[in-house]
């Protein structure tokens, strides 16, 4: 039976990003994002509880600054009516943005124990209002990292948090294994380097074949625009955006791979997440690395 939750407590925080559309595609270069200084003040209404938080660095206001609003009332594995609203430095609603990788917004969410990973479109509703309807499994802490490019600016990060009261369940062991099978797909994960160096590229090959018979795929399409997306995340007790990597996909890989080159900024364990287009239906293959 599912059962409420209550969302007891929400804040948002505005971190800037250099913009992806910055990079190259065909070098297949990671966006990190960096944190900022930043002053909270926070908001509650009757229905929803809300917090926005605006960015400060090097003593000048960001650009812009989102608010996530959500029920104070969850139901477990429920679709949960989700609003982030954008807006201006002065508070004022952004109305136009950029597409990028084919959507005007890419919203990761995540469990802060990094065993829950969605990665949603939200649908915009004008005036600076961007809706989705989000799952939470269960209780404990989450993070949004919400991308946007407000028009002619470059793209933006918000990491917006959420927690759901009720009793957790603790996540399993690290799982270090490089070769797993999701549904009728296996993934086999190649690392150029035999120890994953904080600091250092290297290249990450993902590699998928039919679990039947351990061919390759020839049915891969592209995904957003390239031939997969990848979001790599820090372990840490609270998520921030100096965790958070997102890596393009290279150009020319064989038939059935697909490859990504990144690296991880930190020592650190990390968990990352492949999305592959087979035929229409997206793969999500979820692999662990240890950066020393």
């Amino acid at each position: 039976m599912n059962r409420f939750m209550n969302a007891i407590a929400i804040t948002t925080t505005l971190i800037l990003a250099q913009s992806c559309s910055l990079l190259p595609r065909d070098e297949g270069k990671p966006i990190s994002a960096t944190t900022h200084q930043h002053e909270e003040r926070s908001m509650s209404g009757s229905h929803h509880r809300e917090h926005s938080t605006s960015g400060a660095g090097d003593k000048k206001k960001a650009f812009a600054q989102a608010k996530l609003k959500v029920t104070s009332n969850i139901t477990s594995n429920k679709n949960i009516p989700i609003v982030i609203g954008v807006q201006d430095s002065d508070g004022k609603a952004i109305a136009n943005f950029d597409t990028f990788q084919e959507k005007l917004m890419h919203l990761i969410l995540v469990s802060d124990d990094l065993q829950f990973f969605s990665h949603l479109h939200p649908t915009y509703k004008e005036n600076g209002q961007f809706e989705v309807a989000a799952r939470f499994p269960q209780a404990g802490n989450y993070t949004f990292f919400s991308d946007y490019k407000p028009a002619g600016q470059t793209e933006q990060v918000s990491v917006l948090k959420t927690q759901v009261s009720g009793n957790s369940i603790a996540a399993p062991e690290i799982d270090l294994n490089r070769s797993k099978t999701f549904n009728d797909i296996k993934v086999n994960l190649a690392v150029s380097e035999p120890t994953v160096k904080a600091g250092k590229e290297v290249s990450l090959m993902f590699e998928l074949q039919d679990a039947s018979n351990n061919q390759p795929l020839t049915d891969l399409q592209p995904y957003l625009g390239e031939r997969g997306h990848l979001v790599i995340l820090r372990q840490s007790t609270s998520l921030t955006a100096a965790d958070y990597i997102h890596a393009h996909a290279l150009k020319d890989a064989p038939a059935g791979q697909v490859h990504f080159m990144t690296s991880f900024p930190q020592p650190g364990k990390y968990k990352l997440w492949g999305q592959f287009n087979r035929n229409g239906k997206i793969v999500t293959a979820d692999f662990w690395i240890n950066a020393v």
